[in-house]
């Protein structure tokens, strides 16, 4: 995950774990709790929804983007205002599949894409080296934009989702009305990475560790199927999934690229794989851990299992017009799946900031 997915311990001023219990005090005396099946403050009467009513998008269209030919579903109007919903590891496009009926239902033009090495994305080369840079996923999705012709967007993600948001916010501000990110400020840097944990952070940490070795990623291409339901089970620990709803997304995990693409990010994360010399000049501005300006709401389910920063850890990262809100109700790192509504509502807010 960017973890259990996906938040990366770095090397940055005040990057610390503080307790559920704090976390809730401060929401509450700051007014933003938000059960996950209440409706937030400033309703536009979205549809009342259950978490898993819906189970497929339908069709699924692809589009030549860059480096890659990218699988993404779409709904809503073809002329609302554009939101690109970003998933992460060990996810894909169905985290979403009940938050964009909501959305479209509000107008919003709705894009999902599969991010490389996931689903029906593919690299158009074989030659084109299977990179999970934080910088390279990003221009997957600027790609995207580019070649549907959409020049600016709402961007809303968790785990690697949340991660591409803030490196697009950053990079590309004048491309993104505002953003969405679970776990708030995840970008990263290899560097960042090198100062040793104590052991309980650490040990949040194992699969990391154990991609770091061949023989994790003999273990992770064995018993690939099983290894990511065990990753939802621990980062969403209160989120009684079934089968079948896993199953959906495990299928997203046969892409040829998918064990290249999660090995690299992770390792990469921590030092132990290079990256490509053409993102060097987008990584060295990300290992500054530049300011987000634009509009922002950050989230965090209240039994979120992976490890994640404190929301007053990263307040700083955050210079424009800002919210953050706890979603209540043993809600885990899987916002969109887990609580659609509350995810939905957010970005129906931060379009209004």
């Amino acid at each position: 995950m960017n973890p259990i997915g996906t938040f990366e311990m770095r090397n940055h001023s005040r990057r610390r774990f503080f307790g559920t219990a704090a976390m809730t005090l401060a929401a509450a005396q700051l007014g933003l709790l938000y059960p996950a099946n209440a409706q937030p403050a400033n309703p536009v009467d979205l549809p009342a929804t259950n978490p898993g009513a819906k189970t497929s998008f339908g069709s699924v269209k692809q589009i030549d983007a860059g480096l890659l030919n990218i699988g993404y579903a779409e709904a809503g109007p073809a002329n609302g205002p554009v939101v690109i919903l970003l998933h992460g590891w060990p996810y894909d496009i169905h985290s979403f599949v009940d938050v964009s009926p909501l959305l479209a239902s509000a107008g919003y033009r709705v894009i999902v894409p599969y991010l490389r090495g996931y689903g029906t994305t593919r690299f158009l080369s074989s030659e084109t080296f299977r990179n999970a840079q934080q910088s390279a996923v990003a221009l997957d999705i600027i790609a995207l934009m580019d070649a549907l012709k959409i020049q600016k967007a709402i961007v809303a993600g968790f785990d690697w989702g949340a991660r591409t948001a803030d490196v697009m916010a950053v990079l590309w501000p004048e491309r993104c009305k505002a953003i969405v990110s679970v776990s708030g400020y995840l970008i990263s840097s290899p560097a960042g990475n090198q100062t040793p944990l104590p052991p309980k952070p650490a040990f949040a940490f194992w699969y990391q560790y154990y991609f770091a070795t061949e023989v994790g990623r003999a273990g992770y291409v064995k018993y690939l199927h099983d290894f990511n339901k065990l990753i939802w089970q621990t980062a969403s620990p209160k989120w009684k999934f079934d089968d079948a709803t896993y199953d959906r997304t495990a299928t997203a995990f046969n892409n040829p690229d998918h064990v290249d693409i999660v090995m690299h990010d992770y390792r990469w994360r921590l030092g132990l794989a290079d990256g490509e010399r053409k993102y060097d000049d987008l990584e060295k501005r990300l290992a500054a851990f530049p300011v987000v300006t634009v509009p922002t709401i950050t989230m965090e389910g209240d039994a979120n299992g992976a490890a994640h920063p404190d929301n007053a850890a990263y307040r700083d990262r955050f210079s424009g017009k800002y919210e953050y809100r706890l979603i209540t109700g043993g809600v885990g790192h899987n916002i969109p799946q887990e609580a659609p509504q509350a995810f939905a509502q957010a970005v129906i807010d931060v379009d209004g900031f």
